[in-house]
């Protein structure tokens, strides 16, 4: 029972609580629909004065928008009205700016073309056919004729041509030439040509650069004419050439070591000539007779000087080129290059090719004269053309001026190459006139103006060589040929110089003298193939020529060595055995008197004979001091060891009263006799 009462105490107590808590909520629940009630009264009030304020206010906002539109409307037409005024007043601004030009000004310039330009662009669009268009038109044109004046101003003004000595330091160094400074125009003047070359573009004006090319080529010319000019006063190759003590090199590319061979031109002639005159000791008037003959070959109508000058030009104008490509790079634009410098270029390229064209001209008259040393100008130059042909090429790229080179050349090639061959016929048909044969059988002018020639040949071994390969045969390098053509050329010239020596010899009435002529030219030839190198050629083609020659002047000796035979018959035996050899003679008391007139007429024979072989052989001149020692020696050797076995044996014989009568000369007398031979002051 208590637990029951315990029970009903607590649900009681529970119920009571849930009571309070349901009035709590109920009591809470009402408030919260009042307050409801009065937000929905707050909301409705302000919804309702919301309605009232959109109603107010939307349209004072619409009516400011329209108003903000018309206000920006006014703006903007305002500002139309002042771009449309100012296209009105640009004439006016501008013009005496225009009429004034560009110089000393040419950005505020350019800024007023700009706006003279726009002019025109409006009223073309806007206004055509009216006076304003019409006026801004004829002001930009005549400042279009400003800007393209003071381009032609500008480059006139400062085109200056290049001086002769710069020139000359561009060429002597060995540094890359596009290391050497070379101030065509200022940089200032430089930059104002491409501002006004980019305008004048932009415009569709090209005149600007026929201008360009031809003042540009008025001074490039001018630069090779004061360098032509330079020369001719200082009278020099090169202006730096080592042989006036220059420090300088011509650093073109003539050769693998980039020398000046190619400067060498036809005073090697002079050189070998006066070498070979030195070289060989020739007689007084020998020498005046070959010296003579051998400077009258030289005048002709190619001068050293016109061909170094004529060389160094054609280096000169590569470097002047490759410096004014370099410089047309800002001024012109690249599409026009090839064009234009063509234009720039043609005036001095004729006038270079011209000038070989004269050299090549002036060689084919005095090849027509038979004066074939006159091709010796042109090796020089067509050298030259060659090395520095390439480098041409790539100068002249994209123009017709870089075919004019190798036709050059082929013309160089063809004149040479005839001039070559006809050297060979000249030799061969020489006349063989006794007026042009010396008394004394020295080296004949022939034979020492042929071995010059080839001499100056081998200086140019493959330009001639080239001259002469008509085709490169297969599985041989052109330096080979080139050689090799050489070789046979120069076989050929020695073949028909050999003929034309023999048929000269036959001239000669002494057999002798003959010898002795021959003895002297052959030699002579032997020697400059050795001395001078042409041996090396040479023997490519014929590798036994220097036994060939050397047989031929042991034969000429053996030839000469018989005209002791009227001098030995006297102290020979009759038997062929020498004096030395036979039985001791009788003494003089059983001496026959024909016996005594016997040894009288052998010691006067040989006086005689000796005498009169003096006489004529020390008149013969062996200009080779060599090769008269060698000869002097020979007759010693031959004459004296006989000689002095019959001098033996016979003088103790008492055969005359007077023997100082028959036995005129010592052994000693007869040896230095022998020594005076082939000396005509002696």
């Amino acid at each position: 029972m208590e637990d029951l009462s315990a029970k009903k105490r607590e649900i009681d107590e529970k119920l009571q609580m849930e009571t309070q808590k349901l009035a709590f909520l109920k009591d809470s629940l009402n408030k919260s629909n009042q307050l409801t009630e009065n937000m929905v009264s707050i909301l409705e009030s302000f919804s309702s004065r919301l309605h009232k304020l959109e109603d107010t206010i939307v349209p004072v906002h619409r009516d400011t928008k329209n108003l903000q539109k018309l206000q920006d409307n006014i703006d903007k037409t305002l500002s139309s009205l002042d771009h449309v005024i100012s296209f009105y007043n640009v004439a006016k601004d501008v013009e005496q700016t225009i009429r004034e030009g560009p110089t000393g000004r040419l950005d505020s310039y350019l800024q007023s073309m700009a706006r003279v330009q726009n002019a025109v662009d409006f009223f073309s669009t806007n206004s055509p056919g009216s006076p304003e268009l019409h006026t801004v038109t004829q002001l930009f044109e005549s400042g279009k004729d400003q800007l393209e004046r003071e381009f032609r101003n500008l480059l006139t003004r400062h085109s200056r041509p290049v001086p002769a000595v710069t020139i000359l330091d561009m060429l002597g160094t060995e540094d890359d030439p596009e290391d050497i400074p070379l101030e065509h125009l200022p940089e200032r003047t430089v930059a104002e040509l491409t501002e006004i070359s980019r305008w004048l573009i932009t415009q569709n004006s090209t005149d600007f650069m026929n201008v360009y090319a031809q003042i540009r080529s008025n001074t490039l010319l001018r630069s090779l004419d004061g360098l032509k000019e330079h020369q001719a006063k200082t009278g020099t190759a090169t202006g730096v050439s080592p042989a006036s003590g220059g420090s300088r090199k011509l650093a073109l590319k003539d050769t693998p070591t980039k020398k000046t061979a190619y400067l060498k031109g036809r005073t090697i002639i002079r050189k070998a000539g006066s070498s070979i005159m030195k070289h060989s000791s020739l007689t007084l008037d020998t020498a005046r007779r070959q010296g003579s003959n051998v400077v009258a070959e030289l005048k002709d109508d190619v001068s050293d000087t016109e061909t170094d000058t004529c060389i160094l030009c054609i280096s000169a104008l590569l470097k002047l080129m490759q410096s004014e490509s370099k410089l047309m790079e800002g001024v012109i634009p690249e599409r026009y290059h090839n064009s234009i410098f063509e234009q720039l270029v043609q005036q001095s390229m004729d006038g270079v090719v011209a000038d070989v064209e004269n050299i090549a001209t002036s060689a084919k008259r005095c090849i027509g004269k038979h004066d074939y040393s006159a091709v010796l100008s042109i090796f020089p130059v067509l050298k030259h053309l060659r090395a520095i042909n390439p480098d041409y090429e790539e100068a002249l790229k994209g123009t017709k001026q870089g075919q004019k080179l190798p036709s050059l050349m082929s013309t160089l090639d063809t004149t040479g190459a005839k001039a070559l061959e006809e050297f060979i016929d000249s030799i061969k048909n020489d006349p063989d006139k006794q007026s042009n044969m010396s008394k004394d059988g020295t080296v004949h002018e022939l034979t020492s103006n042929a071995m010059i020639f080839l001499q100056n040949l081998l200086e140019y071994l493959h330009t001639a060589g080239g001259m002469l390969a008509a085709q490169d045969p297969a599985g041989m390098k052109a330096a080979e040929i080139n050689e090799r053509k050489l070789s046979i050329y120069i076989g050929k010239v020695l073949g028909a110089l050999q003929l034309n020596l023999e048929n000269k010899a036959k001239g000669y009435d002494d057999p002798a003298l003959t010898a002795i002529f021959l003895l002297n030219n052959y030699h002579y030839i032997l020697k400059t193939l050795k001395s001078s190198g042409l041996m090396r050629v040479v023997v490519l083609q014929t590798s036994d020529i220097e036994e060939h020659y050397e047989d031929i002047i042991r034969e000429q000796k053996r030839l000469y060595s018989k005209s002791w035979s009227g001098v030995l018959r006297h102290i020979l035996e009759i038997s062929g055995k020498t004096v030395s050899q036979q039985r001791a003679a009788p003494q003089m008391g059983k001496l026959k008197d024909k016996e005594r007139q016997t040894i009288k007429d052998r010691f006067k024979g040989f006086n005689q004979e000796f005498d009169d072989i003096y006489r004529t052989q020390k008149g013969y001149a062996i200009p080779d001091q060599e090769l008269r020692q060698t000869l002097r020696n020979d007759n010693r050797d031959f004459i004296l060891p006989a000689y002095t076995a019959f001098r033996e044996k016979y003088e103790p014989m008492q055969f005359t009263k007077n023997p100082e009568k028959y036995i005129k000369y010592s052994p000693e007398e007869v040896s230095a006799t022998i020594d005076r031979f082939f000396d005509l002051s002696a």
